[in-house]
């Protein structure tokens, strides 16, 4: 059905909902691509190693060294500590309230943009069923106008409107296995966060 054809006339064969498909896989694939270098680069930072650091500075009561060492860390955790750090005048719970909620700002920085290959994930394959749909109806009313037709003229439009099933499913997958990617990456950074603020909260009730 499609031998010898170029990927530009199989597009023009789904119709319209193939221009909707290929640019949500193109935002798909931008966010997934920009995820994929933030999350990186915030990889590169250990948690073992910055509280290595920060244990060392609080030990020796040097309490600028110490946030000298979360400015400079380009980390989620860092951010943590510091706010922890700014408050370490006040008592325990204003501490630990502080970083929790500098934890919940720090995760909408992680999520940010990965509700949209979500929401790609999920209605990829309908907009594709729903360019189906549509091609099966325009093959039906071909036949309809020309007045005469047969079993090879029915399969051979429902094939060529069934491309746009394909093609949701292709933008599909992708989408949702990128989104999962993205939970689990998120998942690991917040625990680091909730661990290295659990962890400055005794070294600070230690001093």
């Amino acid at each position: 059905m499609f031998a010898g054809k170029t990927i530009l006339e199989i597009v023009l064969i789904g119709g319209f909902t193939m221009y909707i498909l290929l640019f949500c896989s193109l935002i798909s694939i931008a966010v997934f691509l920009e995820r994929l270098m933030y999350y990186r680069k915030l990889s590169k930072i250990k948690r073992i190693e910055f509280m290595t650091a920060i244990k060392r500075a609080l030990h020796s009561k040097n309490m600028e060294r110490a946030a000298e060492i979360c400015r400079i860390t380009p980390a989620p955790f860092s951010r943590v500590v510091y706010s922890g750090l700014e408050r370490c005048n006040l008592s325990g719970k204003e501490i630990s309230n502080a970083m929790e909620r500098e934890i919940t700002v720090e995760t909408g920085k992680l999520e940010r943009y990965t509700s949209i290959v979500a929401t790609i994930g999920n209605t990829a394959v309908y907009i594709g069923l729903f360019g189906t749909v549509l091609g099966i109806i325009r093959a039906f009313h071909d036949i309809s106008a020309a007045g005469a037709g047969g079993m090879s003229i029915v399969i051979g439009g429902v094939a060529e409107a069934l491309v746009c099933t394909a093609t949701g499913l292709f933008v599909a997958i992708p989408a949702v296995i990128a989104y999962n990617y993205f939970t689990k990456r998120v998942e690991h950074f917040i625990t680091d966060m909730e661990l290295c603020a659990s962890e400055f909260i005794d070294l600070i009730g230690a001093k």
